[in-house]
Order: C-alpha cells, then structure tokens, then sequence
C-alpha cells in the first residue's frame, strides 16, 4: 500500500494524475469530522457521495480541481498539488473506502477491507490522455496576472496585474477588441510609422488598448489621433496619455463631419457614432483610403423611418421588430458600399460597449486590385433599396460630400 499511495502522490504532485476518484463512503464520525476540509463548505452539512480530481492549468499555473458530488449538487474547488494530496490521506480510508487513479501508463485501485487492511490492485491504463489545457483560460492579447499600465490606471487591473471582478466584462471586451484589430494588422504598411484616427473615442479605453496594441505588442510606431466633441473628456484622456507617456497618442476636441487630416490616414476607428454619424466616418475613412477601417454602429435611426415592403408587413409592423430590422439593413448596406468602394468587408460579433448594446463590427480592408463581382454586388444593393423603398441614405450623400461618386 506504501508504494501505490507514493505513487498517487507522484502523480498528484507530476500532473500525470489523469483523474482520481474517491468513492464509496463509509460511516461518518461527526465529531472527528469537525476538523475535515469537507466542512469548509456550507454544503458540508450534506453527505458527500463522491469526490474526484483531475488536472486543470488556471493562469498559467498547474493546479487540480476537486469536485464535491453531494445528492443534489456539485461544487469545485482549484487547488495545489500538495493541498489534494492531502485531502486523499485525510479521507482514504477513514472517509472513503474506495480510490481510483488513472495515469497514462497504468490504472491503480486501494480498497479499506473489512479487517482495517487495503487492498491494492493495478491494470493497464483505461484513459487516454488529457490536455488540462482545454481548461486553460483564454490566452488573451493582455493577459490576466500581468500588469497592463492603460488597465491599471482606468482601473481594470490592480497594481499587480490582478483583474477586478466588476471589471472583468470591460478586461474581456478590451481584449476582444485586440484581437479584431491584430487579424488585420497585416494589411497595415510596414515601412513607415502608422497614423490612425479614432473618431468619437470618448473615455478611450479602447484607444489606449490600441495604442498598446501597436506599440508595445507589435513594436510600431504610431500617430493615434482621439477625436471628441466633448472638451473634458479630451482634457482627461491627454492626461492619462502623458502620466502613461503614450508616445504619438494625442487627443483633440472636434467632430467627425469637419475633421480633416493633411497625411495619409491607414487606420480609422469609429465605435459608438451616433446614426448618421457612423456614416460621416465612414465616409471620411474611403476618402482618406485607408488601408483598415473598423467601425461598430450605434442607434440607427435613418432607415426605421423608411423602410416599406408589403411582403414584409407582418415585421414591419411591430415597432421593435421593424428597428432591429432596419439597423440589420443599415449595416448590411454600409458593408456592401464598403465593398463598391474597394474594400474586403466582413460584419463580425462584438461585445456589447457601455455606449451601445450593438454587438456589431464591421471590418473593411483595402482590396488590392478590383473586384470581379462588382456589378453584380451593385445590383443587389439596388435591389434591395428598391424592395425596402429606401429613397435616401447617408453614405451616399455623404460619400458625395467628401468628392466621391458613388456608385
């Protein structure tokens, strides 16, 4: 018995425990049970059926999770190594008479016999092997652990690098948004510095994480330029810019429509422009030509107030339903004048921003060389304003206000 509970020590200890089971209880002394980690939960009032350990990697680190099957729950725990083996001598066999270990080379069984014995027994390995990494968490651009100057300072991150957790939707949306942003970086000149303009950037966390992006990720240098109308906000963010010293990352008070650039702009942002003022950068961004374009719409508004299809009455008949609709349609035909205007375009999912519950991206890159389908894609963005009746729509008209024929 000596050697296999060395052995199940090992793999504990190793990681090449693949699962351990601990399985059917015996009669329980309550009182000596007072000082058992089984009672650490308020659960432990109940009778555990079954516990089992199998390996999981949280943050980097090898750890194991304990799982308590009570009669009508389960609970978890991720614990170290040296904390389960301690667990499997305190409960075997004075609390369960049975352990199960897998291991890639061979299965081991200790049975408490009637005489206050064990028997052990072994067998040719059952399991296949496991990855812990299908629990690993996700490998995110910023990582959860490490300290993220921008994330520390808006408060996102402790000074150790520690996600807080009211924080953790906005640390998932950050990193979300990087890793939309690293698809594409690709397609962004590499023999020059990057100039980028993000209009609307508000609070501009995400301005900051893009920032962090191309600097100190991909090792570029950059203009960011942050546009917002509203001049406190501005005055915050030059602040934190210049305690983090974020080189080439400004802020300027102004809106999208009279904004104008005297360089070559590759990368524009706009993420929580209102309506019609999505379009305004949009249109902006075709004009500059930039290489990347990425913007996520807010409210829409425009075409709710056009849309008519006798085929479509039962939808369009329910408020809700004929908004959601709309902004559908909206988005669907920026992304197809995207695509008449020279650009790759893709509508992918978001997280939701705090400015907006719209989960929408539209991505768009510069298309090197022309477009084969192209008359058959404007056709079909004809037809469809011609189904819907849409008789105006703001790209459009703002496309021809930056000097752009469209189509």
């Amino acid at each position: 018995m000596a050697d296999t509970l060395r052995t199940i020590d090992e793999a504990l200890r190793s990681g090449t425990c693949q699962l351990l089971v601990l399985s059917q209880p015996g009669r329980v002394d309550r009182q000596s049970q007072a000082g058992s980690s089984l009672r650490s939960s308020p659960a432990a009032q109940l009778d555990v059926r079954k516990i089992s350990l199998h390996p999981v990697v949280v943050r980097g680190r090898a750890l194991l999770q304990i799982e308590r099957h009570f009669a009508t729950n389960v609970l978890h725990e991720n614990v170290e190594p040296e904390h389960a083996v301690a667990l499997v001598h305190e409960l075997f066999p004075s609390r369960f008479q049975q352990v199960v270990l897998f291991t890639p080379d061979a299965d081991y069984t200790l049975r408490a016999k009637r005489d206050g014995g064990v028997a052990v027994s072994s067998g040719p390995a059952t399991r296949k092997q496991v990855d812990a990494g299908h629990n690993r968490e996700k490998a995110y651009l910023i990582p959860d652990g490490v300290a993220c100057s921008f994330l520390v300072e808006i408060g996102v991150m402790t000074s150790a690098g520690q996600v807080r957790a009211a924080k953790y939707h906005k640390f998932r949306q950050i990193n979300r948004y990087l890793e939309l942003v690293n698809d594409v970086t690709a397609s962004l000149p590499m023999d020059r510095p990057l100039r980028v303009v993000d209009f609307g950037c508000g609070k501009s966390y995400l301005t900051f994480a893009l920032h962090h992006l191309l600097t100190a990720i991909h090792g570029r240098e950059v203009t960011i330029v942050g546009i917002d109308r509203r001049k406190d906000v501005v005055q915050d963010c030059s602040l934190v810019a210049e305690k983090l010293d974020c080189a080439g990352l400004t802020f300027r008070v102004g809106d999208i429509e009279s904004h104008t650039e005297a360089e070559h702009v590759d990368l524009a942002v706009s993420l929580h422009a209102c309506d019609t003022a999505t379009d305004a950068a949009l249109a902006k961004a075709i004009r500059w030509g930039c290489e990347v374009i990425l913007a996520v719409p807010c409210c829409h508004h425009e075409l709710a107030r056009q849309v008519e299809s006798a085929t479509l009455a039962p939808l369009l008949s329910h408020g809700i339903l004929q908004h959601r609709f709309a902004a559908s349609v909206t988005d669907a035909l920026r992304a197809r004048v995207l695509d008449l205007c020279g650009y790759a375009t893709q509508v992918v999912e978001f997280i939701d921003l705090e400015h907006t519950p719209q989960n929408l991206l539209l991505r768009a890159v510069r298309r090197r060389g022309t477009d084969p389908h192209r008359e058959i894609k404007l056709g079909e963005y004809s037809q469809i304003k011609q189904l819907l009746s849409v008789r105006e729509f703001a790209l459009e008209r703002l496309l021809c206000a930056e000097g752009i024929a469209f189509p």
